[in-house]
């Protein structure tokens, strides 16, 4: 990749529901989420998260966000599959734009990085190095 960008993301919207709570299982969880994101990508966002919780506040997740604005002075959509775990307060993830999921001048994007977020923070800082095709 060529560009590092950074900024940060604040959640706006956050619903969570249990699908599944067999007995003696582990809860599995959907959440639908909205995000607002600054810095070098701004925009708004659409997250679903697919949740495990497993014991002591630990966890993990899988997602899809479809994010619309600007990167790199570009104006289109991208969709991001994010893949984490949660510890107690601090939750870790990686993502990855999703090949082909570029539209309007963001055709092309291909990247990936992440973030390191704590219960309570306001506004996540974020990282993605990107490139178009």
């Amino acid at each position: 990749m060529t560009t590092v960008r950074t900024g940060s993301f604040t959640f706006t919207g956050w619903d969570e529901a249990p699908y599944s709570e067999p007995d003696g299982g582990k809860k599995l969880t959907r959440a639908s989420v909205t995000n607002d994101f600054h810095g070098d990508v701004e925009g708004t966002s659409r997250l679903e998260y697919l949740m495990i919780y497993l014991e002591e506040g630990r966890g993990s997740f899988v997602g899809l966000e479809q994010i619309e604005g600007k990167v790199g002075g570009r104006a289109g959509s991208f969709v991001l599959q994010h893949s984490g775990t949660f510890d107690g307060p601090t939750v870790q993830a990686t993502w990855t734009v999703v090949p082909g999921s570029g539209g309007g001048d963001l055709v092309g994007l291909r990247g990936e990085g992440g973030y390191v977020a704590e219960h309570g923070q306001k506004a996540t800082p974020f990282t993605l190095d990107y490139a178009f095709e």
